[in-house]
């Protein structure tokens, strides 16, 4: 009984736990200015971002006025909140707000370091952070590009969309080149991740990351196979690169036509006339079960021997029989007959002249009636002459 009690208690505090612990509060209260990178490094002449964030811990919200103080002449400090310039800030209880300290820099500015001191003052509470500015005439930019997802596998009629993160990890503002190496005939191109239009460049904003998506086409006669693409990005002495990939699947194209590349036949009105017709498989992959079909004119028995082909393997071909029955009362002339060969979604189709003329029988029969009349009319005329 004693082990089921003590037993029956561990149950309930491990299911307890969970909620303890999330009632669990850190041990912090207060007001507090933050900063990723407190101490950075400027060249003279440009303008460099510092991103801050005000965290309220546990406090009731407070309006807060922020200032900036200790920039030496000719430098312009400035605090930007939502890409506007901002004066005041006001976290919510156990949350934060994001801000920017913006810094302009002359050209003439000594190098050297410097200390600017961002402060946010409320009735009550009363923060500040010092952010060490160093100036350096010459700055390396650095530059990273990341793939999501770097290696996509679809058709030759797939279109291939890689969405890829530029880094600047430089102290400026860099516009970023686009390139792309692929192979040859395969199409690329860039846009923004959300958007249509086509880019060659792109803005990325000094420590931030911007998003573009690469357009990757290939052409339809590529074989499947596994093709790499290089993509180059740069500014200035900064450059990047990644490598991304098309894993391509074969797949199959149809095409029909007669022997010897014709497209013509010949039958009789009221007659099966046999047409040989070859299917053949151009694509890079098997063509399974292709079902053969056709749009004939009105009245016409078109059917095929046989009426499918189990597998045509790719840059093979197959022969059927399609047999062409005209109406008996069809007027002799050229009509148009299209064949049709299916399979899986791929499709061909070559349209036929077809030749009808009228039955040999008739044309006797008829060459016998007018005979016959003739007889007839040479006797009445030599009866009837004599009298």
């Amino acid at each position: 009984m004693t082990h089921r009690l003590i037993a029956f208690v561990v149950a309930l505090l491990a299911l307890a736990a969970p909620a303890l612990a999330a009632e669990t509060k850190p041990d912090v209260k207060g007001l507090y200015l933050l900063s990723d990178y407190p101490a950075v490094t400027v060249q003279p002449g440009t303008t460099s971002t510092v991103s801050m964030r005000l965290r309220n811990y546990g406090l009731a919200p407070e309006r807060l006025s922020l200032a900036v103080a200790g920039a030496p002449a000719g430098w312009k400090a400035t605090l930007l909140g939502g890409g506007q310039p901002i004066a005041a800030a006001m976290p919510a209880t156990d949350d934060s707000v994001s801000f920017d300290l913006r810094l302009d820099v002359p050209k003439d500015a000594k190098t050297g370091t410097q200390t600017v001191t961002v402060s946010a003052d409320g009735s009550s509470q009363h923060v500040s952070l010092p952010i060490q500015v160093t100036l350096a005439k010459e700055l390396p930019a650095k530059l990273s590009l990341t793939p999501e997802l770097p290696e996509l596998r679809g058709s030759t009629r797939s279109t291939f969309e890689y969405t890829m993160t530029i880094k600047n990890d430089s102290g400026k503002k860099l516009l970023v080149s686009l390139a792309a190496d692929a192979p040859r005939n395969f199409d690329t191109s860039f846009t923004e991740a959300y958007g249509s239009q086509q880019l060659t460049a792109i803005p990325v904003d000094a420590g931030k990351t911007k998003d573009v998506k690469l357009k990757v086409t290939p052409p339809d006669t590529v074989d499947a196979g596994n093709y790499p693409v290089t993509v180059h990005i740069g500014a200035g002495d900064a450059k990047a690169s990644a490598k991304v990939a098309l894993d391509i699947t074969g797949e199959p194209k149809l095409t029909l036509a007669g022997r010897e590349g014709l497209l013509s036949a010949r039958a009789t009105a009221g007659t099966e006339s046999s047409v040989p017709v070859i299917v053949s498989n151009t694509g890079t992959a098997p063509a399974e079960n292709v079902q053969l079909s056709a749009n004939a004119p009105s009245g016409w028995k078109v059917t095929f021997d046989p009426k499918s082909i189990e597998r045509i393997a790719p840059n093979q071909h197959k022969e059927v029989q399609a047999l062409i029955t005209p109406p008996s009362k069809a007027i002799a002339g050229d009509y148009v007959t299209t064949f049709n060969a299916s399979a899986r979604g791929e499709n061909g189709s070559a349209n036929f002249r077809v030749t009808v003329t009228t039955a040999t029988m008739w044309g006797i029969a008829g060459v016998g009636i007018i005979g016959a009349a003739l007889l007839i009319m040479v006797g009445a005329v030599a009866r009837f002459g004599r009298r």
